[in-house]
């Protein structure tokens, strides 16, 4: 077998994720086809790359010296095949951009405004529930720009040499429960009034498991805990089998209530990252429109910053601040209302 570049690529990713599981995750490709493939390439090197254990894998000394000529000509390559699809989209009149999203109402007015501004931008977009997976595709070259969400406590792991611009520094997590769930019934709900809930997180989000854990061991509960993507979790909620974090510019149904967390213990930080401010700088200013676009189309999120007093984008104008102050009045007293009917389990009423 002659070694190629996708070869070193699989070696690449292999040290970087220090998993086959990880790596083969991250190429989009069977992990038992990526262990035949490492074999292969160790046959063709003559010597074992990586030790493998139970905890992952690790470069041999072989492996170290293969890495440190392959890394430089991955690099060199995706260097080369970027500014080589970014002349020809220049030279069609246009600019392609190659987009990575963990999941965000901002997206389809993202893309909308990148489509009919002038120069046209065609953009294409890759979704992952992992954000250290999405920015090690744009480390790669195989992504121009990836948004993804940081959440509080779990570091990302952005990889050296990618610019990152903070979108919003602190966005704070909201719980999505059954509209007919009696804390549904309050604008902010406390974690105590969920004690005797089932909860359901997408372990695959980074950080987002962790978070939850530590913020309900914080809270004194030992609360029933599920895996399972957001759709699936989001269907249960509006049926009361479970209650799931949310982000807080997603919209209400009639089945399903967002409401924010009392003392907002979850947050997540939005980042747009790429190779290079100028290639930030494509995508940046229509993403920010587009996120508070969703603010506006999400009742609970206005209602928290009205009440928090957060400024919103110039384009979207909040409330006057006496507004504000009065709703926040209105809020806390509500709340104190409702709390010991909440605590007990039964309905009631809706609105101070």
């Amino acid at each position: 077998m002659e070694l190629e570049v996708r070869h070193l690529r699989v070696l690449c990713a292999i040290a970087d994720h220090g998993s086959l599981h990880r790596a083969a995750r991250q190429l989009g490709v069977a992990q038992p086809s990526l262990s035949t493939q490492l074999r292969r390439i160790e046959h063709a090197l003559g010597g074992q790359l990586f030790l493998r254990t139970r905890t992952g894998c690790r470069p041999t000394p072989l492996g170290h010296a293969v890495l440190s000529r392959a890394r430089p000509l991955v690099a060199e390559l995706a260097s080369l095949v970027t500014e080589a699809r970014a002349a020809a989209a220049r030279a069609a009149g246009g600019t392609r951009l190659r987009i990575g999203a963990t999941a965000s109402r901002a997206l389809p007015g993202w893309l909308r405004r990148l489509r009919t501004r002038a120069p046209r931008t065609e953009p294409t977009l890759q979704m992952d529930a992992s954000a250290n997976c999405l920015l090690s595709l744009v480390a790669a070259g195989r992504l121009d720009m990836a948004f993804v969400h940081e959440v509080e406590g779990s570091p990302l792991r952005i990889p050296a040499g990618l610019c990152v611009r903070v979108l919003v520094e602190r966005e704070p997590q909201f719980v999505s429960l059954a509209a007919d769930h009696p804390a549904a019934a309050l604008p902010e709900v406390r974690l105590a009034d969920l004690a005797g809930d089932r909860w359901m997180v997408d372990s695959t989000v980074d950080g987002e498991w962790d978070a939850l854990c530590r913020v309900l061991r914080e809270a004194g509960l030992d609360a029933d805990m599920l895996h399972g993507d957001y759709l699936t979790a989001y269907s249960l909620a509006a049926t009361g089998e479970v209650v799931t974090v949310s982000q807080p510019t997603a919209r209400p149904r009639a089945d399903l209530a967002i409401r924010p967390l009392q003392g907002d213990p979850i947050g997540v930080r939005l980042l747009l990252a790429a190779r290079t401010e100028s290639e930030l700088d494509l995508g940046y200013s229509e993403l920010e429109e587009s996120y508070w676009e969703a603010v506006q189309q999400a009742p609970a999120y206005q209602e928290w910053l009205a009440r928090s007093g957060t400024t919103a984008h110039p384009r979207y104008t909040s409330r006057p601040q006496s507004a504000r102050v009065a709703q926040a009045s209105r809020t806390d007293a509500h709340l104190d209302a409702h709390a010991e009917a909440v605590r007990r389990r039964r309905p009631v009423p809706v609105g101070p």
